[in-house]
């Protein structure tokens, strides 16, 4: 089949309703949840602020328009290499230098739904995901590995979507052994459900915050704060997250899509 053949099936299918598009992201506004940092780790990202410009009056009497004030790492986002300091050196890492390509790939769900349910502090181990491969067939170089908790429908209430007490924040994620494992793998990136890429106890794990720490040091890529990932099947679908081309951006928030067959 020639490579006009599949483009021309992809079409024809989304046409027939055969491959459905899966929003996988959260809405973006003024109560979108944002990550707060202890005191010692300085400035926090402020909340999204929205400012009208006009809206069919005096200021402009036949269009409406904002601008916006928001993190890079605010709502569903797109983490890139230069978001981290072990990514900082690498050629291409930020959103207005990764390679397109990047930004469509084959996507894995490791579904532990079950698990985040009963243990907000869930910890993804390299052997849960070997008996995810054993089910489901290895994970390929090149696509996502995503974790699937279902903790995106909490996403509606900061304080339940951060989850913290006296003790930190509570929310599930990987072990560094896990991301070490994946990266053997050679995987293009890593994502959750959760604020972060890390679980709420990944500042006490070695090394700290892994999947930041490791992945954007392997110069590869996060997403955060995906939803609706209980639509997509283990295998077989395709990410889409492309971040915006801000100039030196350490990340973006996106539009994650999913084609997913029926």
């Amino acid at each position: 089949m020639t490579s006009a053949n599949t483009l021309s099936n992809i079409a024809s299918a989304l046409l027939s309703g055969s491959v459905k598009v899966v929003d996988l992201t959260a809405p973006l506004g003024p109560d979108t949840p944002v990550l707060y940092l202890p005191p010692q780790f300085g400035k926090n990202t402020p909340s999204v602020k929205v400012h009208t410009i006009s809206e069919y009056d005096e200021n402009g009497p036949f269009w409406a328009w904002n601008w916006l004030e928001l993190g890079e790492h605010t709502g569903t986002h797109f983490d890139a290499p230069s978001h981290w300091i072990t990514g900082k050196d690498h050629k291409g890492n930020t959103t207005d230098t990764i390679p397109p390509q990047n930004f469509v790939a084959p996507v894995n769900v490791i579904d532990r739904s079950k698990e985040g349910a009963a243990n907000p502090d869930y910890l993804l181990t390299v052997e849960s995901i070997k008996e995810w491969e054993a089910e489901h067939g290895e994970i390929e170089a090149g696509s996502w590995v995503v974790l699937r908790t279902d903790w995106y429908k909490r996403n509606g209430s900061t304080e339940t979507f951060l989850n913290a007490d006296e003790n930190g924040p509570h929310s599930p994620g990987p072990t560094a052994e896990a991301i070490e494992y994946l990266l053997t793998k050679n995987i293009i990136g890593w994502g959750q459900e959760t604020i972060g890429t890390d679980a709420g106890s990944a500042g006490g794990m070695n090394p700290p915050f892994p999947a930041h720490n490791l992945m954007h040091k392997a110069n590869k890529y996060g997403l955060a704060s995906l939803c609706h990932l209980d639509e997509l099947p283990a295998k077989g679908a395709i990410l889409i997250a492309a971040p915006l081309k801000f100039v030196k951006g350490t990340g973006s928030p996106v539009r994650a899509l999913a084609l997913v067959s029926k």
